[in-house]
């Protein structure tokens, strides 16, 4: 198959850091092209694939000082270029949400979106013009906030099992772990509050973007001593994996209905448990008493017994819980399905019309 894969510009693929759509995005470009499909990465220019790479913009677009304004033209032109050629591939990919739905009208080649994040308001107006177009939701949980749409099938996100190391046991000291993005939906404030209240030290870990500066710096640092409570910043993917495997559970104290989760099976591959809000994915994506322990929103003291009971918990059944249902070849496996799906239903459009047409032809050659 000839396949174009349409990243956002906002990281490079993979990413240096934080960057979950973008890490999936990389994995499943260079798994496509190791099956021997002929793949084109719409991608920033220091993006490393295996795949044929059109740059859209030098690095990624959170380094540099844009305004909300330009970032978008950025995209709108990179959509541009794909849809320019969209008649040179048997399919194209869109991860990159709502921004491409106008431009899939104009088009004839078969395209699949894979909706990576939430649906603010207007975003959701947008999607309901657009309910016939093809789209993957990444866990069951997803498709309910809009259900209109035409849902092709749900791929859960995967990671390189590979590139983790187990960790049989923790660090000691023991130590708490959260990691994620500075805002409030996130949670750092409430992992502050358990690990306080279990008197363990807690490691936060994640990126402070410029929506989430006011919540970081009036809510957030204030509360980091340095001693109890200390902030690490962003990390590479292998102090992540340093980070996450020495903690003695990973706290993900969520406020929002997240569709998936990637830092769940990150800290699960690496042996180490996860204490979550059930919110959207988590009951998907965690065995609850068996990989970690699920707690209602705000339950701060179910959090609590949680971490007073994570020595209940095999850290090899987290990561055998991983290996077992989040790898590379079961998320690559599910979208090829989805995409010879996709092109047998339009090769059987394309047959139908033509049928239609040699019909009408004979009809008029016999009058």
């Amino acid at each position: 198959m000839k396949i174009a894969q349409i990243a956002p510009l906002w990281e490079s693929v993979p990413p240096v850091a934080y960057g979950g759509i973008e890490l999936v995005v990389s994995l499943l470009t260079d798994e496509l092209v190791r099956r021997g499909h002929e793949v084109t990465l719409f991608a920033t220019e220091d993006s490393q694939t295996l795949a044929t790479l059109v740059p859209g913009a030098k690095t990624g677009l959170r380094r540099l000082d844009l305004s909300p304004e330009e970032c978008m033209v950025y995209l709108e032109m990179q959509l541009s270029r794909v849809f320019e050629q969209a008649d040179e591939f048997d399919l194209i990919h869109s991860h990159v949400g709502q921004d491409a739905l106008p431009f899939i009208e104009l088009i004839n080649t078969p395209t699949v979106h894979t909706i990576h994040g939430y649906f603010p308001a207007l975003s959701k107006k947008l999607f309901k013009q657009h309910p016939h177009q093809n789209f993957v939701s990444i866990s069951e949980a997803q498709q309910a906030y809009i259900k209109e749409l035409n849902y092709v099938g749900t791929v859960y996100n995967a990671i390189n099992v590979d590139e983790y190391t187990f960790h049989p046991e923790p660090e000691t000291p023991p130590y708490l772990a959260f990691l994620g993005r500075m805002s409030k939906c996130k949670g750092p404030h409430v992992a502050i509050e358990i690990a306080k209240r279990v008197g363990i030290p807690l490691k936060i870990a994640g990126k402070i973007d410029h929506l989430n500066e006011d919540f970081y710096y009036k809510t957030v640092e204030p509360l980091i001593d340095n001693e109890q409570i200390t902030f690490v910043g962003e990390l590479s993917s292998k102090e992540k994996n340093q980070f996450l495997g020495g903690a003695l559970a990973t706290l993900f104290p969520i406020s929002w209905n997240e569709p998936f989760g990637l830092v769940m099976i990150e800290s699960m591959i690496c042996g180490t448990p996860v204490i979550a809000s059930i919110r959207g994915s988590t009951p998907e994506i965690m065995v609850d008493g068996k990989t970690g322990f699920l707690c209602d929103e705000n339950d701060i003291e179910g959090m609590v017994a949680g971490v007073c009971r994570i020595a209940e918990i095999n850290r090899e059944d987290c990561y055998r819980h991983v290996t077992n249902n989040f790898t590379v070849k079961q998320m690559v496996d599910g979208y090829e399905q989805i995409y010879e799906k996709l092109l047998k239903e339009s090769s059987s459009k394309d047959e139908n019309v033509l049928s239609v047409m040699s019909n009408v032809i004979n009809e008029l050659s016999a009058k």
